[in-house]
């Protein structure tokens, strides 16, 4: 077996998100967001969970800290709940939001962790989804207002912050197929989303630059691997088709400062995207620290011939509706196994070839792994060891296709691994564990599973064998 030696300055990570483990959804002024309307409303999560109490991570911060210690990590990523900070998304902040992450980073910065702060994963304040949410540009505006507050509470303390998490999923699984919050199935709405989120991206990106100019700046994109079922033009073009949407329709304006024109082309049945002013682009555009590569699975599709029974395995949650705008002629389908506990793929190989294409197509663009690992049905032995040697074969596979991409030139300088705690998956609530720490959502005890074990010995050695 190859050994793979990362070097001494390799940020080794972990990863969470507000909603998915704070709790205390109604305490110290937070506001509700999407996600507490999405969740309360029946039918729309598995078993009608809640992230009301999640991890209960808002009253039990000093004790994750310590397993985050314990860990070795040397950076540790979490998000900011908007509603918590600034209850209805404008106007007054609320003081006991902004201390409670103002102690969250004193915290991480005594025991020497490096704060690395997502502005934004899923949770808009619900006041301004009623007044258009995502799809309006007064949004991207109100973001712009939003960061400043929170640089300017948490200054330079914040070793690098990142604008998004994963604005392909706030677009088009929020605005598209509805499987994720506000839960609109508005094609049109969805572009107009991608839009207003990637021009907030960047009025919060210079905001950054101009309050914290010490600190990294970064953005996380779920970048797709989309592979053709066969090399027929039609399939091929079928792989052009989905790439615009899931790739290159934040890549292009965020990295190249323009939209790409077979995007526009493919949507003008939808929009004519008069909602992109002049200027806009350029301003999207800010210089990236680091770009963020959230990865899990990879994508197969086809051209549909329009007769057969459309397969519609993209991994993204069922719905009448469409995640893919524009795109009723191509069909995604299912890949060989194994899976993981969310039916996803499991293609190590993918993840190589992703940060490979993105070091050809954006030479010189620093790349972070700020999410990768596996769900699976963890199973608590009689001795209370959590012996999940599924998560562990995955984290390897996975780790070592960095080191693949590293060896093949991808400039990747660190890996956060998804996730630190079990916490509320979204739609799928707590069915489904990513942790490689457990949580018992009856009493809140945190045990460790033997991937945690696992991950702390590669954090002290750099060395996968």
């Amino acid at each position: 077996m190859t050994e793979h030696v990362f070097p001494d300055d390799f940020v080794w990570g972990s990863a969470t998100a507000a909603y998915q483990i704070e709790g205390a959804a109604r305490e110290d002024g937070r506001g509700p967001s999407i996600w507490d309307t999405y969740s309360h409303t029946p039918g729309r999560t598995l078993n009608g969970d809640t992230g009301d109490v999640a991890a209960d991570h808002y009253h039990r911060w000093r004790e994750d800290l310590g397993h985050i210690a314990d860990l070795g990590l040397d950076a540790y990523r979490f998000s900011i709940s908007w509603p918590r900070v600034q209850p209805g998304g404008s106007g007054q902040f609320n003081r006991a939001g902004l201390d409670f992450y103002s102690r969250l980073v004193d915290g991480l910065l005594e025991r020497g962790v490096r704060p690395v702060a997502t502005m934004y994963h899923w949770d808009l304040p619900q006041e301004l989804e009623d007044a258009g949410g995502w799809a309006v540009r007064d949004t991207a505006l109100r973001f712009q207002e939003y960061a400043a507050g929170i640089v300017e509470a948490l200054g330079d303390r914040v070793h690098t912050w990142t604008t998004f998490n994963e604005p392909w999923c706030s677009a088009y699984l929020g605005y598209a197929s509805g499987v994720h919050a506000p839960g609109r199935t508005e094609p049109a709405a969805a572009l107009a989303a991608v839009h207003h989120l990637n021009l907030a991206h960047g009025l919060a990106g210079r905001v950054v630059r101009e309050l914290a100019p010490a600190a990294q700046l970064s953005v996380t994109l779920n970048l797709h691997v989309i592979r053709p079922a066969s090399d027929s033009a039609a399939d091929l073009d079928a792989v052009r088709r989905i790439d615009a949407l899931a790739n290159r329709a934040f890549l292009g304006p965020m990295l190249q400062g323009a939209y790409p024109a077979d995007l526009l082309a493919d949507t003008a049945a939808v929009t004519d995207w008069s909602f992109v002013r002049e200027g806009d682009e350029s301003t999207i555009a800010v210089p990236l620290d680091v770009l963020g590569v959230n990865y899990y699975s990879s994508t197969l599709v086809r051209a549909w011939d329009g007769l057969s029974p459309r397969s519609d395995a993209d991994g993204h949650g069922k719905s009448a509706a469409s995640a893919w705008v524009a795109a009723d002629g191509v069909e995604f389908l299912p890949q060989p196994g194994p899976y993981t506990a969310m039916g996803w793929n499991i293609d190590p190989d993918a993840f190589t070839e992703l940060l490979l294409r993105l070091h050809r197509e954006y030479p010189g663009q620093p790349l972070m792994i700020t999410e990768n690992g596996a769900a699976f049905d963890d199973v608590v032995g009689p001795d209370g060891v959590i012996q999940d040697d599924r998560r562990i074969d995955y984290l390897h596979r996975h780790i070592a296709a960095v080191a693949q991409a590293r060896a093949g030139g991808a400039d990747v300088r660190g890996y956060f691994l998804w996730s630190l705690l079990d916490n509320f998956e979204w739609g799928y609530g707590y069915d489904r564990r990513f942790g490689i720490i457990r949580v018992d959502y009856d009493t809140q005890v945190r045990t460790w599973k033997q991937s945690a074990h696992w991950y702390r010995r590669l954090i002290a050695t750099g060395r996968l064998g």
